[in-house]
């Protein structure tokens, strides 16, 4: 599993034009899911996102002290398949690594469960549509999480 989480002071996904989802300060994610993921991806990851420390704890200090858990920050949680894309042979990208839509679109909306458990505000995308994401990247702060299976 990967996920490409970006710190915001704002975050929206639209399709064909319609806002489906947006956020306040808080974490954008891009979520890749692996034709080998399982739960224990899901869990772990889940965790990861929420427990992270990536805000600072005041506007006059920087150091990053506080996670989206204890500011109260919202999510956004948009599919993306292409992490899994490999760009080492030819010149289009090679997608065998990504789940089956069947498969990845089952542990995408077990992800947005688990993220849903911790009480903040999460949105969502709509997998396999073509979105349009604007991010307000704060910071910027953009990290990439992976998580192989065990």
């Amino acid at each position: 599993m990967r996920v490409i989480i970006q710190r915001v002071k704002s975050s929206q996904v639209a399709v064909d034009g319609e806002i489906i989802g947006k956020i306040g300060i808080g974490l954008n994610l891009l979520v890749g899911i692996a034709e080998t993921d399982t739960e224990a991806e899901l869990d772990w990851m889940a965790r990861k996102c929420l427990d992270l420390r990536l805000f600072p704890e005041s506007a006059e200090k920087d150091r990053w002290q506080k996670s989206v858990l204890e500011i109260g920050g919202e999510l956004l949680v948009v599919s993306q398949f292409t992490l899994y894309g490999d760009c080492r042979k030819g010149r289009r990208p090679s997608f065998d690594r990504s789940a089956s839509p069947i498969l990845a679109e089952n542990l995408y909306d077990c992800f947005v469960n688990k993220l849903h458990a911790s009480g903040l505000r999460v949105q969502t995308g709509k997998f396999g549509a073509m979105m349009q994401v604007s991010i307000e990247n704060d910071g910027p702060v953009t990290l990439v999480l992976e998580r192989e299976a065990q």
